[in-house]
């Protein structure tokens, strides 16, 4: 395998113009976007581009209402905490895609890991205690909130894109950049302080930013089921680690999405099918 062990590091810091720059370039188009269609009810039904995405975000998430954002009384595709963590994965990936570390195929040093696993830990401990409110008499030791689910949600998100990315690059390339995806805890804060603007721009509770991040996180699901096919693919059929060019990851790429939308409409069938609902579960 040759390796490329000099590259040229575009993403020394996230405080720099091209690790942040390029995020709010597209925030700011996505956010035009939005704005553009939801001002004029002609150019977008806007509920039915959701009613899309809720099909993606039934496979995934309970979709409990009370436990999710609405836009004007419209539930968004997923739950605050799965938001959080599709966001957080898209979040991940955008970032290391324009820094350009997608040869980047080492996962970040012990220190970042840790950290890592200490998002994830926060989400399972507040998940544990919103999940005890489904019994009232087990004891629990603070009121859920969706802004916490949220917030744990997206560092988790971050932990998954973050660690999955470099994987999907040990697969993908051929030449890959021996050096971890994060180098360092000062740039896993960069991460950080942009998960902290995506959190307040969904508590803000705007009905266009809300409908541009409801799409996101919907995406966020068929990117992450994506990643996994692909690599899971590539691995059994022995073809891992070949792509050379650009065009020759294309191929795996539409294999992975391709399972993945399969494995979305398998699933979100036969819970509807179980169930006979589309938000929460029969008596919750």
């Amino acid at each position: 395998m040759s390796i490329i062990d000099q590259p040229k590091d575009w993403f020394a810091s996230l405080s720099l113009p091209n690790g942040v720059l390029p995020i709010l370039v597209v925030a700011g188009v996505l956010l035009v976007l939005g704005f553009y269609t939801a001002t004029d009810p002609a150019r977008l039904d806007s509920s039915q581009i959701l009613s899309g995405s809720d099909y993606v975000g039934y496979a995934v998430c309970h979709r409990i209402t009370d436990r999710s954002f609405t836009i004007a009384g419209r539930q968004l595709p997923l739950c605050a905490r799965c938001t959080g963590m599709y966001l957080g994965i898209v979040l991940a990936f955008v970032v290391l895609l324009f820094a350009g570390r997608q040869r980047w195929s080492n996962l970040p040093p012990l220190s970042v890991l840790i950290a890592l696993g200490f998002f994830m830990l926060i989400m399972a401990f507040d998940g544990l205690n919103s999940y005890s409110h489904f019994f009232p008499e087990i004891p629990h030791l603070y009121e859920p909130r969706n802004w916490l689910r949220l917030t744990t949600g997206m560092g988790t998100g971050l932990a998954m894109g973050i660690i999955v990315f470099p994987a999907l690059a040990q697969t993908l390339w051929k030449q890959q950049i021996i050096r971890p995806s994060v180098a360092d805890l000062k740039e896993l804060l960069g991460f950080v302080i942009l998960a902290l603007i995506l959190i307040a721009l969904v508590l803000s509770n705007q009905p266009v930013i809300l409908y541009v991040l409801g799409l996101a996180s919907a995406a966020g699901v068929l990117l992450i089921l994506t990643t996994v096919n692909t690599i899971a693919a590539l691995i059994i059929l022995k073809k891992d680690a070949r792509a050379e060019k650009l065009q020759q990851i294309i191929v795996p790429l539409l294999i992975g999405l391709t399972i993945a939308i399969v494995q979305v409409a398998l699933i979100s069938f036969l819970r509807f099918t179980i169930t006979g609902t589309m938000t929460g579960f029969p008596g919750i």
